[in-house]
């Protein structure tokens, strides 16, 4: 699986919501003092923000392009089925940048010292009857930065964006057999419902779509 070639460009200066990594093993208080304590200080804990972008240049592009098709390859249930080639996802990805181009859809993208690490996108409506609600969609960690509790980070800065812009209600859907139900409804979201059946990852091997609602 290739890495993601990240241009190594700072955040732009947009609405950010900066979050803190947990740190990676601690040292107990009370331990000896002296080499130990210096080692604590030369580690450097890693810049973590979740930046709202409504326009993707080339080089975000190309970022978001290479990240969305190794999460896919390495088993994420982000809208394919692996494996996929970037071919295969960038028709998708163009759509859904003219949709951020077009302000129908945010794109929230996970930085790690300036670099993307994760996005997601917060959809929201077209009808002035649901002016108070969005879909969150496309929620993705690069498979080499998974494990480091990046995923809340990221879902916190969408829920931080969803408050800016006055919404009360967040929906999403998740792929059935993959257990990500839990992840999501320790962050707040319960489930409502499921279509059994709707989505089709081969032949004979069909997928409930469950649906989850946070109210922030």
């Amino acid at each position: 699986m290739s890495r993601v070639p990240l241009p190594g460009r700072r955040a732009p200066p947009e609405a950010t919501a900066r979050r803190s990594l947990p740190h990676p093993g601690r040292a107990a208080q009370g331990g000896a003092r002296g080499g130990s304590c210096s080692r604590r200080e030369n580690r450097r804990m890693p810049h973590v923000e979740v930046t709202v972008s409504t326009r993707v240049d080339d080089d975000l592009r190309a970022c978001l392009l290479d990240l969305w098709t190794d999460v896919t390859n390495a088993g994420g249930a982000v809208g394919f089925v692996a494996p996929v080639t970037r071919d295969v996802v960038a028709p998708v990805l163009d759509g859904l940048v003219e949709r951020v181009h077009g302000g129908t859809q945010a794109l929230c993208v996970l930085r790690v010292d300036g670099e993307p690490a994760g996005f997601a996108v917060l959809s929201t409506s077209v009808s002035p009857l649901r002016r108070h609600w969005a879909t969150v969609l496309r929620v993705q960690v690069h498979p080499s930065r998974q494990g480091q509790g990046l995923g809340r980070v990221l879902m916190a800065g969408v829920h931080d964006a969803a408050r800016a812009r006055g919404l009360e209600f967040l929906h999403l859907t998740v792929r059935g057999g993959y257990g990500l139900e839990g992840f999501y409804e320790r962050l707040g979201y319960e489930v409502f419902g499921r279509m059994p059946g709707a989505i089709r990852v081969a032949p004979g091997d069909d997928r409930d779509e469950v649906l989850l609602l946070c109210r922030l």
